[in-house]
């Protein structure tokens, strides 16, 4: 017999579809992987992908060419700081969209949904045009559903209100506030169309916030019992999803208990497993994290405070903008990076004293991201070292996304089921239960999983 409180008693019902109650945050740059998606997706949940820099994701799984096409169209604009010319093909836009998804949905089983996270503040110095392309182009692949993110998405609705699938692919919107959720249905009510559903991302997420530095002052349960109460008194019925610092499986049926939301969404967890998309060694170090090593910075040019581990690479680097390859963040031919890296290089080149050369603040965003260099984390991954084991030679072992997925669902309280390959590990070392305590937290989630068998 389950638990009462275990999260895999709960449904979320989507589109006349009954999931599991747990989606996996859309992470990029391809750090929700289509292995790590799909995973989630044949357990019965909801899986999701990332759609930043796809043409450069593009290149590297299938071998295309967009992103050297396009540095060596825009080559002559590489020395002028008004990048107003460096443009994107916007059926390059839509070819990389529609093979990337398409690739992925032809692997799905069915038993779960995958979705496309989709960020307004990927402007690609063309917002509208390359907001459209991308949206659509993922309704064209067959994509399950489309997350809103990174912005307000005041025309995103209307952007694919024209297609023939705009009223059968689920659609939702990531807000932080009932007030940015009441402009999206403003704004959307012309299409006829409500999202059908709503996650509500608290100050306790990795990434880009949906807050100021006053982040402090918010929770995530207060916004989504707001949130829920907003829908209730205006007749309306669309799914709540919680997202922003649910550690454990007992985390996540406490909030749904506590909010009356309709499901959750776990990201920080996945981005160390197996499947994730970082590289060995960033997945070994957000395992040795601690609560003193995750900051909330400036660095991103989008405006938004960004949470991440202080040892990113990006907060100290330093490089020469790559628009012409990349620009997804470029808005009316600028970036407060670009700015940011000409003051500096001006400075440097007139001789100023290391004192009077402007603040380093920002990063060329899309060369580190792609290159997984700005290591994003919510608040819970001082706490990853509680959910497997160190070998002797040092090195985490890093759980399956499977491993992650089953803990949600089966583990109740404050209990963490360690991965398959650390319980493996643990019995192989002949380790005494009162010498690794790990083993005592081990065996009392697995007691919990065996009941509900």
């Amino acid at each position: 017999m389950t638990h009462a409180a275990a999260l895999e008693n709960f449904r979320l019902s989507l589109g006349g579809r009954d999931v599991l109650p747990l989606m996996l945050g859309g992470m990029g740059t391809n750090i929700s992987t289509a292995e790590l998606a799909l995973a989630v997706e044949r357990l019965g949940g909801i899986g999701h992908l990332s759609d930043a820099m796809l043409m450069d994701l593009s290149d590297r799984l299938f071998g295309t060419r967009f992103t050297s096409e396009k540095a060596h169209r825009t080559a002559p604009e590489r020395d002028n700081m008004d990048k107003s010319a460096v443009k994107f093909d916007l059926e390059a836009v839509k070819a990389a969209a529609r093979r990337y998804v398409s690739d992925v949905m032809a692997r799905a089983s069915g038993k779960g949904m995958v979705f496309i996270n989709c960020m307004e503040k990927l402007t690609m110095n063309a917002g509208l045009d390359t907001l459209k392309a991308r949206l659509t182009a993922a309704l064209d692949g067959g994509i399950d559903g489309i997350t809103l993110s990174a912005g307000l998405h005041l025309s995103s609705m209307k952007l694919m209100a024209e297609h023939e699938r705009f009223r059968d692919a689920m659609i939702g919107i990531i807000v932080s506030s009932s007030r940015a959720l009441n402009l999206f249905l403003k704004k959307s009510a012309s299409t006829g169309r409500l999202p059908d559903y709503v996650v509500v991302e608290g100050p306790l997420a990795g990434g880009h916030l949906g807050f100021g530095m006053d982040w402090a002052n918010f929770s995530l349960p207060t916004i989504v019992k707001d949130v829920k109460a907003f829908l209730e008194k205006n007749g309306l019925s669309i799914p709540v999803i919680a997202a922003g610092g649910i550690f454990t499986g007992g985390d996540a049926a406490r909030v749904m208990e506590e909010t009356k939301c309709e499901g959750i969404q776990a990201a920080t967890r996945f981005a160390a497993t197996v499947e994730s998309g970082l590289p060995y060694a960033v997945k070994q170090a957000y395992f040795n994290a601690r609560p003193e090593d995750i900051i909330v910075n400036h660095l991103s040019p989008t405006g938004y405070p960004m949470r991440m581990l202080k040892q990113s690479p990006a907060i100290t680097g330093e490089i020469r903008p790559n628009c012409e390859a990349y620009g997804y963040l470029l808005n009316h031919g600028e970036c407060s990076y670009l700015k940011e890296w000409k003051a500096r290089k001006d400075a440097a080149d007139a001789g100023a004293a290391p004192e009077a050369m402007p603040a380093h603040e920002k990063c060329c965003l899309c060369t580190y991201m792609r290159n997984y260099k700005v290591w994003t984390c919510g608040t819970s991954a001082a706490r990853l070292h509680e959910t497997s084991v160190k070998r002797e030679n040092g090195e985490w072992i890093l759980p399956t996304a499977e491993d992650v997925f089953k803990d949600y669902m089966q583990s109740t309280g404050d209990q963490i089921l360690l991965p398959a390959e650390a319980r493996a590990y643990l019995a192989a070392s002949h380790a005494a239960p009162a010498a690794r305590p790990d083993l005592l937290r081990t065996e009392a989630a697995s007691s919990h999983s065996a009941a509900g068998a």
